[in-house]
């Protein structure tokens, strides 16, 4: 390969010999595609060096050429060039004067063989329900994950997770106390393998599984009940029939309401909220599971949380709302709380289209089917802007369902606003401003 010379200005810390100067790099210690110094060069089968990540971005994209010589591959193996990579430590070592620093030996990237040994040995220890087996060979797992995006992915696409849920089922069917450092290892690995397959969330989604997870939502530290409650999170909101097992386990209700009431992180609160919307709002949602949540006071914990909150727990939040507002005894605690009404016309056009189409879908729920509190909500709804809301949402444009859940309330309200006097020209005008 022709030598060529490129300038590249460093600029160094307090202390160094040199002060700013243009430090000379070898153009061939750089990757063609990036331009930046390779660290981990590899050779492709066109006989043109390239840095690992940059290639393979470049193949994983769908290209089948070198793609500096247009060249077909004939195959995609990725030869590293090690003494390219000698070389280029040998030059930062002699330029650190400059600031420049040395590369790490890149580590050798996992193979499918050696993940799908890894998994055979995982599944075995897991039939003898051998936990610390299991446990040395998850955490060679989570070591290879660890060491780059390339093993990550390698990882995923050899079935790991789908092993390592049947592992999980295995060991918590087992004993949870027994079993508990390999299980909340198992879940850790999990993590980062979402989201998961079908076959996978069949294994992860058993009683006795979930029924682990909820155990580790009552421990003391945090990183299990995190991990748990992603997991959980994700499992409901793939398939409704988890959802329904979840609602049976003793005690996950409280649980979650707590997590929302307490707001530990807001990993945990935003994974809480959307397990508590999957729960009360599939079809098959029993009212049983929604007045237990409007007992134990979720519906004026929503109200104080939808107060001041970012878009993503407003969204869920509001979500939530709306489900329970699907229930007479929600609809009662709602109207029967001051913050429901100029909280919802609040949010309508305020965040964002799917939290305005929950506001709209709550307030139509409470002034539609409100029983004697109905006028009441409609009043107090005109009284603090709602049509004129409305009809900015008519006209500025939202979703369909969001647009015909407006339409629908607004005629609702109409009669009620012959009663109220008229909002003057000055008032509307900064109320559209405001919005």
């Amino acid at each position: 390969m022709v030598l060529g010379w490129r300038r590249r200005r460093i600029s160094h810390h307090a202390g160094k010999k040199h002060p700013d100067v243009e430090l000379v790099v070898p153009n061939h210690f750089r990757c063609p595609i990036s331009l930046e110094l390779m660290k981990d060069p590899v050779t492709l089968s066109s006989g043109i060096t390239y840095d690992r990540e940059s290639i393979e971005t470049w193949l994983e994209a769908g290209n089948f050429t070198c793609p500096a010589t247009n060249q077909i591959l004939r195959n995609f193996d990725q030869i590293p060039n090690h003494t390219l990579r000698k070389m280029i430590q040998d030059w930062c070592v002699e330029k650190k004067n400059f600031g420049v620093e040395r590369i790490p030996t890149p580590r050798i990237p996992v193979s499918p063989i050696e993940v799908s040994e890894i998994l055979f040995s995982v599944a075995a220890s897991a039939r003898r329900l051998d936990q610390y087996r299991c446990l040395e060979l998850v955490q060679k797992i989570e070591k290879w994950g660890g060491e780059s995006e390339r093993n990550k992915r390698c990882i995923v696409a050899n079935g790991t997770a789908a092993v390592l849920a049947a592992a999980f089922d295995a060991f918590a069917n087992d004993s949870v106390e027994r079993n508990a450092t390999v299980l909340e290892e198992i879940l850790c690995a999990l993590n980062w393998m979402f989201p998961l397959d079908v076959e996978t969330q069949i294994s992860f989604g058993t009683q006795a599984s979930l029924r682990c997870m909820v155990w580790f939502l009552r421990c003391k530290d945090l990183s299990p009940k995190q991990n748990s409650i992603v997991a959980l999170k994700e499992l409901v909101s793939c398939d409704q029939h988890i959802a329904e097992k979840l609602s049976d386990i003793e005690g996950v209700i409280e649980i979650l309401v707590e997590f929302i009431r307490k707001q530990i992180c807001p990993i945990i609160t935003k994974a809480s909220l959307t397990i508590i919307f999957h729960l009360i709002s599939f079809p098959c949602s029993s009212e049983k599971i929604k007045l237990t949540f409007v007992r134990i006071g979720l519906v004026s914990l929503l109200l104080e949380i939808l107060v001041d909150s970012d878009k993503s727990i407003c969204e869920k939040a509001l979500g939530a709302f709306d489900g329970l507002c699907g229930c007479k005894e929600g609809r009662e605690e709602a109207q029967s709380n001051a913050l429901t009404v100029p909280v919802l016309v609040k949010k309508i056009l305020r965040v964002s289209d799917l939290a305005t189409e929950y506001s709209i879908s709550a307030l139509l729920k409470l002034c539609k089917y409100g029983g004697r509190d109905e006028g009441r909500v409609l009043v107090e709804a005109l009284q603090v802007g709602a049509f004129q809301k409305l009809l900015l949402v008519l006209q500025v444009g939202c979703g369909d369902e969001a647009k015909e859940k407006a339409t629908v309330l607004m005629k609702l309200l109409n009669p009620y606003r012959a009663g109220l006097e008229c909002i003057d020209s000055v008032d509307f005008k900064n109320l559209k401003r405001s919005f």
